[in-house]
């Protein structure tokens, strides 16, 4: 996924908005840049002083117009803040990356696949930016927990940050800081800012890189690693956490908080768990009863997978969907 792509000025494409209600919308053809606000007024009172806004950034590439709508459902049915959105087509995102950051009034930003589920509030991984200190950026999770297993230490041609690399499927950022930042680097003594590095560390590295931005991001954070906050495995949980034997702690004691389902598993029969869960949240609807039985289809359907490593340790995807159900319906009316 083309992360710094959401930092490319697009003058010559239109804003288009949607509502959440609308489930069928179509992509404009000229349109490549959308900054939504999915208003859910059954969940907001108007009288309610106003709330800090969380905003997501996505973008969206190819066939991928189902699993981001699937994406930002799984966002909206459990969160209790605002949540603004901000929405890219791939397709059209070809400009050059001497342009400067967009999103210029936005202090913090959660950039996610369009194959992220969250199985719990936004508002959960948006509290992480309270525990950054006072040089951290920016959020990711390790990009394995097993060095034995990992790929960056392994086969990388550049380097990488930390045992294993960091993940950018899943990233929380202080925008403002980041905008301010002066990055140390390989290329210059000089320091430079984001908008004016990532050319010149493409230029360097395009020969080595293999997963694109997220190779670019652990160039980066190698050489500025006080930049860097990380959180858990179960913050990013993905195949490579289970299809070879579980070796994601955090998830085993707490759940998954994010199911991020890379390597296309949603889509095939690989990872039926995996799979379980999409397709669970795919088919659910807004409405108050689908949300409410989503659980007892979802556990029937996962314990079919049980002749799978990850199906083995099937309980670890429904704890956290379990408890985010409960919750929101713990909640008065205003609140959700």
């Amino acid at each position: 996924m083309a992360l710094f792509q959401l930092k490319i000025v697009l003058k010559r494409c239109k804003d288009f908005s949607l509502c959440y209600w609308n489930p069928y919308w179509m992509l404009p053809s000229d349109v490549c840049g959308m900054n939504c606000f999915w208003e859910a007024a059954f969940r907001y009172s108007l009288k309610i002083q106003p709330v800090e806004k969380m905003h997501l950034a996505v973008v969206a590439c190819g066939e991928r117009l189902e699993e981001t709508m699937t994406m930002l459902k799984s966002a909206i049915i459990f969160s209790m803040k605002p949540l603004q959105f901000h929405i890219f087509a791939e397709d059209q995102l070809h400009r050059s990356f001497k342009d400067r950051l967009i999103l210029k009034e936005v202090d913090s930003l959660l950039y996610v696949d369009t194959d992220i589920l969250f199985l719990r509030p936004v508002d959960d991984i948006w509290s992480l930016l309270k525990k950054f200190n006072s040089t951290q950026i920016a959020a990711m999770a390790p990009e394995h927990e097993e060095p034995r297993i990992g790929w960056y230490n392994r086969f990388a041609r550049h380097p990488y940050y930390g045992k294993t690399g960091v993940n950018s499927g899943v990233m929380l950022m202080n925008m403002t800081r980041m905008r301010r930042k002066y990055f140390k680097n390989d290329m210059t003594t000089v320091r430079l800012q984001w908008g004016d590095i990532l050319m010149p560390l493409l230029k360097k590295y395009k020969l080595n890189i293999t997963w694109g931005d997220q190779d670019l991001l652990n160039i980066m954070f190698f050489h500025n690693p006080e930049s860097l906050f990380v959180f858990p495995c179960h913050w990013n949980y993905r195949p490579d956490h289970c299809i070879y034997g579980s070796n994601c702690q955090e998830a085993e004691e707490e759940g998954i908080f994010i199911l991020h389902g890379n390597r296309g598993v949603y889509h095939d029969d690989k990872q039926p768990a995996f799979r379980a869960v999409y397709e669970a949240l795919r088919n659910c609807s807004f409405e108050d009863d689908n949300i409410r039985s989503l659980l007892k289809p979802l556990e029937l359907e996962l314990q079919k997978t049980v002749h799978t490593y990850c199906g083995k340790i099937y309980k670890i995807f429904i704890k956290q969907l379990a408890k985010s159900v409960r919750d929101r319906y713990a909640r008065s009316p205003k609140e959700k």
